[in-house]
């Protein structure tokens, strides 16, 4: 399966060694997999992964998350928010999560 996410609008600034966490949750509530994969200074990403054989049926979390960056401190304390750089809205910090149905 290909997890993927077009750059950000923003401007986030991630860094050249950016990496996305990407993180599988079965219907069981399981963790399947959990892994990292490249990303782009913007944000963007592509990544293949495998769905595990002992996934549970039914729907499968698919979560996608920069990796290693506090990537919604609601505080503004660590962010351009809260130093006044940027004239920006705080986000609502919801893990991002897409829905995947398991059928066989």
């Amino acid at each position: 399966m290909t997890v993927s996410a077009p750059d950000a609008t923003c401007d986030p600034r991630y860094g050249a060694d950016a990496r996305i966490s990407i993180v599988l949750v079965d219907a069981a509530g399981i963790e399947v997999l959990k892994t990292t994969a490249p990303m782009a200074d913007a944000g963007g990403f592509s990544a293949v992964v495998e769905i595990p054989i002992q996934s549970a049926k039914g729907v499968m979390a698919v979560n996608a998350m920069p990796h290693g960056v506090d990537w919604c401190d609601d505080t503004g304390r660590n962010n351009r928010v809260g130093r006044g750089e940027l004239p920006l809205e705080r986000a609502s910090c919801a893990l991002p999560t897409k829905p995947l149905n398991i059928t066989n």
